[in-house]
């Protein structure tokens, strides 16, 4: 078994330290969101939605944690996270929403799909199924055998009515 940890591209230790740095900031966004909520009547109605960038935020340390490991765990590449932080641009937060937009570059760029793919398919042996070029013949299946003599055929009486 091979102990030596893979090296990692650059551009996935760019996206670890940026959804870090994100995660970082939603956190401090959400905290003043709802400190300043806190402050009105109308904010404290709208304080479950300042607490999102927060939410976000926990997401965002826990991912890029992962990434930073140096035991690399399998993990997908989260463009969900990715998604949620460009619609941080409604709670004013422009600093996650290039950083979002960055990410899905990123998880596109061939050598970190390649990366992740490698990552998510180590320990788990990859099997391809074998098939058989020819095909079984197919058995069709028997109809029961009656246990009643065959009927015989009916006679067919023709009757003729007198007068047409």
């Amino acid at each position: 078994m091979n102990t030596v940890p893979e090296q990692k591209p650059g551009l996935v230790t760019a996206i670890a330290v940026m959804t870090l740095v994100s995660g970082i900031v939603n956190l401090f966004w959400g905290y003043v969101a709802s400190a300043t909520a806190i402050g009105s009547f109308f904010g404290i109605i709208c304080l479950p939605i300042t607490i999102l960038p927060t939410i976000l935020g926990v997401f965002e340390i826990v991912y890029a944690a992962k990434l930073l490991s140096t035991q690399p765990q399998p993990v997908q590449p989260s463009t969900s996270i990715a998604v949620f932080q460009i619609l941080t641009i409604l709670m004013g937060n422009i600093f996650s929403a290039i950083v979002g937009i960055l990410l899905l570059i990123f998880f596109n760029d061939v050598t970190v799909r390649n990366y992740f793919a490698r990552l998510n398919a180590q320990g788990v042996p990859i099997t391809t199924p074998q098939y058989d070029p020819t095909p079984e013949p197919f058995d069709e299946p028997a109809l029961p055998e009656s246990t009643d003599q065959p009927k015989k055929p009916k006679s067919k009486n023709i009757r003729k009515i007198a007068g047409k």
